[in-house]
């Protein structure tokens, strides 16, 4: 499966699917359909003083990946916006990137609710995400 861009743009219009926050992040859409959507961005750019994959980085991945996904479930018309998110940080990233894959539990006609896990480049989970979207008519 790859990412659909005519799909994607056709849903989005003219808006980059990571916002400009995503651009300036560095983010990578790589796979993006209704039932799973896979990016990454760079650690190096997205540090916290401490050397470390900031842990609102590791968010923003996630919100992203799954509002794309939420987005495409809900269609032409009508647009997802992010109504709670939570995320477990469980290692340290410091060099390379950080791959999100987001899969949904739920995609209902109001509600799409993802899981995010986001691993380093060796597969070790670094974060454990949850997003719900609301889903409504633009």
């Amino acid at each position: 499966m790859t990412l659909d861009s005519a799909r994607l743009a056709e849903i989005m219009g003219d808006r980059n699917p990571g916002g400009s926050l995503g651009e300036r992040m560095g983010l990578e859409l790589q796979e993006a359909s209704a039932q799973r959507v896979v990016g990454r961005i760079p650690v190096e750019t997205n540090r916290q003083p401490y050397g470390l994959l900031h842990g609102g980085a590791s968010c923003v991945l996630a919100e992203t990946l799954g509002s794309v996904g939420s987005a495409l479930h809900a269609g032409e018309g009508r647009i997802a916006v992010g109504i709670e998110i939570n995320a477990t940080h469980h290692r340290a990233a410091t060099e390379g990137y950080v791959t999100g894959v987001a899969t949904p539990v739920h995609l209902g006609r109001t509600l799409a609710t993802w899981d995010i896990v986001i691993t380093d480049d060796n597969g070790r989970r670094v974060c454990t995400s949850r997003l719900t979207c609301m889903l409504r008519d633009a």
